[in-house]
């Protein structure tokens, strides 16, 4: 099996997901989109991950890399999309993607919705759980899909399109290296948000354990035979 994973920034990319892909013998492939383009195909699972660009930008890599999205979601594969990811998800299924209340950025605590008790990942998690995040966009629950998490500035965390595309604002992924590359790189949102580099760093290292123990049970899932 082969997975694919659409980077938008080079500091940006699959941080745990790749580690669960390896010890389940998954190929990785990762193509830096703005600079190499799209893949021919979407491999068996398809990972998009974040960038501080907005899908509402006019460049033609973006409209290109939504219209593929959108067709990998139609034909029924497993795709996850990470923050960036999942508003091109969103964008792709027909919502709307628009600037939320404030930046979130950190750890912040989100909710289950009554839907996730149903949903096969989602359903082994607490009611309320903090996840990292970093973002400033957010957007409206698309045609057909199944809300799973929400939070004060970002109602809508994740959801799920059919049994196996999941739209993820927040980074399950993320690894100690991945949050300095982030307040390295995009030190301006710290300033905008009064918090510092220390700051996010230590409030989100003892929640990583178990955000990439979430991490490996989506990817367990998507690649499960389907019933």
């Amino acid at each position: 099996m082969r997975a694919v994973c659409l980077k938008h920034v080079p500091f940006e990319g699959p941080g745990v997901f790749a580690t669960a892909l390896t010890a389940r013998g998954v190929s990785l492939e990762r193509y830096l989109v703005p600079q190499d383009g799209l893949p021919k195909d979407a491999g068996d699972v398809l990972i998009v991950m974040g960038g501080p660009m907005s899908v509402n930008d006019s460049d033609s890599w973006i409209v290109k890399e939504t219209e593929f999205i959108r067709s990998v979601i139609l034909a029924g594969k497993p795709v996850i999309g990470v923050c960036l990811g999942s508003q091109f998800m969103a964008k792709s299924l027909g919502a709307t993607v628009r600037s939320g209340k404030a930046l979130e950025i950190g750890m912040t605590p989100v909710r289950l919705t009554a839907e996730a008790k149903q949903d096969p990942v989602f359903s082994m998690l607490p009611e309320s759980f903090e996840v990292f995040e970093w973002h400033g966009e957010v957007f409206d629950l698309p045609k057909d899909c199944v809300p799973l998490a929400g939070s004060d500035i970002a109602p809508l965390q994740a959801f799920r399109y059919a049994a196996r595309a999941y739209g993820l604002l927040f980074h399950l992924e993320m690894e100690e290296n991945g949050i300095e590359s982030l307040c390295r790189e995009c030190a301006p949102d710290l300033t905008k948000t009064r918090l510092t580099a220390h700051h996010v760093k230590a409030a989100a290292l003892p929640h990583l354990p178990q955000l990439h123990q979430i991490a490996d049970r989506l990817i367990g899932h998507l690649l499960s035979p389907q019933r």
